[in-house]
C-alpha cells in the first residue's frame, strides 16, 4: 500500500481525486445522451442544469420553454424528464411534437437500429420517424409564440375593455342574424 504520509504520494493522491471529481462534474447531458446511443441534439441549447441517476432517470432544466426546428417543430417545456436506457428515452415528459397544426406530447424516443439512420418519436397513438442526422447537434431554442404572447400580457383595464367590446359585437351580430 501507499504511505499517504509522504508529501509526494499525498499530493498525487489529492490531484487524482480532484481530477476524477472534476471530470464527473463537467459531464454534460449531451455527453450522457451520446454515451447512451442517442444523438446530442435531442435536447436544445440552453440547458442550465440537469440530474441523472444510476437508474437512468434524468431531469433537464432549460432557461425558458422554447421551440426548436427540425424536420418538424419541437416544443420543450422548462423542465424535461424521462428514463434513459441505451438507445431509448421512456416515460418522457416536457417535449411536444407538431404535426400539421396539432401538438402531441412525446412519450418515448428510440433508436432501434443506429445504422438505419432513423429515430422514432412515440406520441401515444402513432410513432413518427425522423432522420437521425437531424439531431446530431443541439439546436437553438427560440421562445415559443405562446410564451411571447403571455409575456406581452395586456394590462387588466385594457383586457376588460376588449372583453366588453367583444360582447357588444356579439350582441350586434346576434341582432343581425
Amino acid at each position: 500500500m501507499f504511505n499517504l504520509q509522504s508529501p509526494i504520494v499525498f499530493l498525487l493522491w489529492v490531484l487524482t481525486i480532484s481530477t476524477i471529481a472534476t471530470s464527473q462534474e463537467t459531464t454534460t447531458i449531451y455527453q450522457v445522451l451520446k454515451s447512451n446511443g442517442l444523438p446530442m441534439g435531442l435536447l436544445p441549447k440552453g440547458v442550465t442544469n440537469f440530474t441523472f441517476d444510476a437508474s437512468g432517470r434524468f431531469e433537464v432544466h432549460l432557461d425558458q420553454a422554447c421551440n426548436a426546428k427540425f424536420e418538424d417543430e419541437l416544443h420543450y417545456d422548462r423542465n424535461v424528464s424521462g428514463t434513459l436506457t441505451y438507445g431509448q428515452i421512456g416515460g418522457l415528459s416536457g417535449i411536444s411534437a407538431q404535426d400539421l397544426f396539432l401538438w402531441f406530447p412525446v412519450k418515448e424516443i428510440r433508436v432501434d437500429i443506429p445504422s438505419s439512420g432513423l429515430i422514432y418519436f412515440d406520441v401515444g397513438v402513432v410513432s413518427k420517424q425522423f432522420s437521425l442526422s437531424s439531431f446530431e447537434t443541439p439546436r437553438d431554442c427560440l421562445a415559443s409564440p405562446n410564451q411571447l404572447i403571455a409575456q406581452a400580457a395586456l394590462p387588466k383595464n385594457l383586457s376588460r375593455k376588449l372583453r366588453i367590446r367583444k360582447n357588444v359585437h356579439q350582441e350586434q351580430l346576434m341582432t343581425v342574424v
